[in-house]
């Protein structure tokens, strides 16, 4: 029985399109809360008043332009794949910058600390599953076998 090539890849860019649309998703309910009301989340940054609330609403703002290239990467993974390797590394930097982060603040901020720990254990996931994305969009196994080949 011989496999269909433009089936599997059908197949595989629409696994990857799930996985990216999941984390924007994420990303875009996030960046969306702290546009709305940043109040509800200014506490957990040790941040009050209407600066705090103008500061979180700020990164509601970047969360939000920071999503273009996964709206790319979701319309097609596999044509867009810059835009995805744009996404992964993103999600890579901030995963990175934010462990770095916590290591900088003292333990006395345990709501502060608590925060970080949230946009780690966030970042960690999306960066998994554009991983994922990436590897159904763009790892092919071999789709023959000994002796066939693959015209």
């Amino acid at each position: 029985m011989k496999s269909n090539p433009e089936s599997k890849d059908r197949t595989r860019n629409w696994i990857a399109r799930a996985l990216i649309a999941v984390v924007l998703t994420l990303n875009l309910q996030a960046a969306l809360q702290y546009m709305i009301a940043p109040q509800a989340f200014s506490a957990g940054f040790e941040l009050s008043g209407t600066p705090g609330a103008t500061a979180v609403a700020g990164v509601g703002i970047l969360y939000l332009m920071w999503q273009v290239p996964y709206v790319f990467a979701l319309t097609n993974p596999i044509s867009h794949k810059i835009s995805l390797i744009e996404a992964l590394l993103m999600q890579a930097i901030g995963l990175l910058g934010e462990s770095w982060l916590l290591s900088t603040i003292d333990p006395n901020h345990a709501a502060l600390r608590s925060s970080i720990v949230r946009y780690i254990i966030f970042d960690a996931g999306g960066l998994v599953l554009l991983a994922c994305a990436y590897g159904a969009a763009h790892c092919r196994r071999l789709l023959f076998k000994k002796g066939e080949t693959h015209v």
